[in-house]
């Protein structure tokens, strides 16, 4: 009975009420080159060379595995499809085989019942990590918008947003601030944080100011716009972040 999966496909047999996979087309299917080497590394009482009358040209004989080999093999993949694949071998193949008749569903034991716990735990551990990958960025936007003292640069801000999905830079977020009309250009180009954006919270200033290096008298500089953490939950609110 041949099953495929994207493409290619993978005989299996009944033989004394227990299923059993091509070895080749388990390999074919995981990208693994040398079927043989693999063999070499299974339970032997699991491998077995049978004659198949399919229809194909060569050599009829072909290696098959039984249910816990194929798992082994299965487990011994690098491919990150390997979980796919498990999935699909449990999920579709193994019940339609039960359907047909002549294979019996036995619960798993022994070392076929550990390849099935090492392979869940693996799918486990590989969602746990896609997750955490997803929750990262989100994380890190959550303590900013915390953090009591959590007031940022524009360029900080920008950097925050685009952790957390939203693309822009320093540039594009300063004329995204001035489209809001919660910075204008002042006569000296600079930015200035208008009175609306303050009023409401989104944004503040910090004063800015440095000695003078031949007279060393204090000079007040134009002072630094800032993005309140209401003001960054706002951004993020209207950008889809």
């Amino acid at each position: 009975m041949p099953f495929t999966y994207e493409g290619v496909s993978v005989r299996t047999v009944v033989i004394d009420g227990e299923p059993w996979f091509v070895l080749a087309d388990l390999c074919k299917l995981l990208e693994i080159a040398n079927p043989s080497n693999v063999a070499s590394r299974l339970d032997p009482s699991g491998v077995n060379t049978l004659r198949l009358a399919d229809g194909n040209r060569g050599n009829p004989n072909v290696t098959v595995v039984n249910e816990s080999n194929m798992y082994e093999v299965v487990i011994r993949s690098d491919k990150p499809e390997a979980v796919a694949v498990r999935r699909w071998i449990t999920a579709e193949v193994l019940p339609a085989i039960r359907k047909t008749g002549g294979y019996g569903q036995v619960a798993p034991k022994g070392e076929e019942l550990l390849a099935l716990a090492v392979l869940e735990a693996r799918t486990m551990l590989a969602a746990k990590d896609q997750r955490i990958a997803e929750l990262e960025p989100k994380a890190e936007v959550a303590s900013r918008l915390l953090d009591a003292d959590g007031d940022l640069s524009v360029r900080d801000a920008a950097q925050t947003l685009t952790r957390a999905g939203v693309k822009t830079g320093q540039g594009r977020l300063f004329a995204d601030l001035a489209r809001r009309q919660w910075i204008s250009r002042a006569g000296d180009g600079r930015w200035r944080v208008l009175q609306y954006a303050i009023d409401h919270g989104f944004m503040s200033v910090i004063p800015q100011s440095h000695y003078h290096p031949k007279s060393g008298e204090l000079v007040l500089d134009p002072p630094q716009p800032r993005v309140t953490p209401k003001g960054l939950q706002r951004l993020l609110s209207d950008l889809g972040g």
